[in-house]
């Protein structure tokens, strides 16, 4: 990643410019705005002239580092990060993140933030189960919002537009705070809580490289969200990479009955909130209202890989582990539900 901490100028007879290369991910073509260079001001060609005896090395003031809202998902400490300021796109892919702690760095991968554990691994290759692998794909990646997401009204979700002005309604409380939306998937509920203009930064989060490439690939094509204060990361649901209670809203999209563990999850979920703040989640139900009682024990064994849990079993779990005011909504197999952290 390039550093912007050894730009000089010299007296215009023997003037040096050194600058680094900028990255194709940063070129006007895509980002659609040109690349700024913290500490280094346009100035007159006369206020360059100097004689000999005036001489000296203009040094512009390096970046310094400060806590991030970022943590170590080894140890949960606060990164620091050193690079350009500000919460977007293009400041985070030109900042290196340490955990001083584990003396541990991080930086960007192509257009995400990879925070997972094994971040930085070169030998080590980590095997997931199916049902997160299945999302790992480029072909699923790119198919999800162009026809494998419109199947879900088969089973009663009410459509993204609905599911996006529910959620907003249990998450009145959590307005102009940080939301992350984990297993973010293409990023479609991402652009729309970004363009709302209701929380003060967004963090899309998801396992999947391939999904987090594909919501990038939306963002930059939508210029009323590409400057916003919006980051994509690369973590594990069951270890998030934020100090505990520095959040305000998650948001988990058609996830829990996908996650490996989704115990682990709303328990690593709930330690990330703040107090007050609010978790909102859809997913399929194990079966409907209509699945006649005779069949209902053998829907488990249809699930297949999937953790579809019953109406009852997900309130048990998310008050399990420490939510309260659990409410939900059911139509068909489609729940959306909500807690809050006490």
């Amino acid at each position: 990643m390039a550093s912007l901490n050894h730009i000089m100028l010299h007296p215009v007879h023997h003037q040096t410019l050194v600058v680094p290369k900028v990255p194709a991910f940063l070129k006007q073509t895509q980002l659609g705005y040109p690349v700024r260079c913290p500490g280094l001001r346009a100035r007159p060609v006369s206020a360059l002239v100097a004689t000999e005896s005036e001489t000296k090395t203009i040094t512009p003031p390096q970046d310094s580092g400060e806590v991030d809202l970022f943590a170590c998902p080894v140890c949960f400490e606060p990164l620091i990060r050193k690079g350009p300021p500000g919460f977007n796109l293009p400041a985070i892919y030109r900042s290196g993140f340490k955990c001083i702690k584990c003396n541990k760095s991080y930086s960007s991968k192509n257009v995400y933030l990879d925070l997972t554990l094994i971040a930085g691994a070169k030998e080590y290759v980590e095997v997931q189960p199916s049902r997160t692998e299945l999302f790992r794909s480029p072909l699923v990646s790119f198919l999800y919002e162009r026809g494998w997401r419109q199947n879900f009204n088969r089973s009663g979700f009410p459509g993204p537009d609905e599911e996006f002005n529910m959620a907003q309604e249990y998450f009145k409380p959590a307005e102009g705070g940080t939301l992350v939306d984990v297993s973010c998937g293409s990023g479609l509920f991402t652009r729309k809580f970004a363009k709302s203009g209701t929380y003060s930064k967004v963090i899309a989060l998801d396992f999947s490289e391939n999904m987090l490439r594909q919501t990038y690939d939306f963002i930059k094509a939508d210029d009323t969200i590409l400057n916003s204060n919006l980051a994509l990361v690369r973590a594990d649901v069951s270890r998030l990479p934020f100090p505990s209670g520095s959040i305000d809203a998650v948001h988990a999209g058609a996830a829990l009955h996908c996650w490996p563990s989704p115990s682990n999850a709303i328990a690593e979920i709930n330690r990330v909130l703040r107090s007050g703040g609010v978790f909102v989640g859809t997913t399929f139900l194990r079966y409907t209202p209509s699945t006649p009682a005779i069949l209902r024990p053998f829907d488990r064994r249809l699930a297949g890989n999937y953790n579809n849990l019953t109406e009852e079993e997900i309130e048990d779990l998310v008050k399990s582990c420490g939510f309260t005011n659990y409410s939900c909504k059911v139509q068909q197999a489609f729940i959306m539900f909500s807690a809050q952290k006490p």
